[in-house]
């Protein structure tokens, strides 16, 4: 399959990508991320893996149109709950900490 990314044309194939990450190490994913294999990989870490490329030259949407087109699957960034508003006796009561039993 041709893509663009960094203005620059490639031509990739699933298999391509496969033997490229073998035995490439994942960094931990901070964003969105592509399962390749059984691994979670950050898109710009594929990115630059595959295109030779700095990180700094293209967008992980860039990698993330390459990958699902291929047929990776792609993650988006985890949501965390945000913490919830406490009241002034749960705030209290928390810095206290749990009862100990004696």
């Amino acid at each position: 399959m041709r893509c663009v990314i960094a203005r620059f044309p490639f031509e990739l194939t699933k298999s391509g990508v496969l033997e490229s990450m073998k035995g490439v190490k994942p960094e931990p994913a901070t964003g969105e991320s592509v399962i390749i294999g059984r691994r979670h990989y950050p898109l710009k870490q594929v990115g630059q893996v595959i295109t030779r490329q700095d990180r700094r030259d293209f967008s992980a949407a860039e990698v993330l149109r390459a990958m699902v087109q291929l047929g990776f699957t792609c993650r988006a960034v985890p949501k965390t709950a945000p913490p919830g508003i406490l009241s002034p006796m749960q705030h209290a009561s928390a810095m206290l900490g749990t009862p100990v039993t004696v």
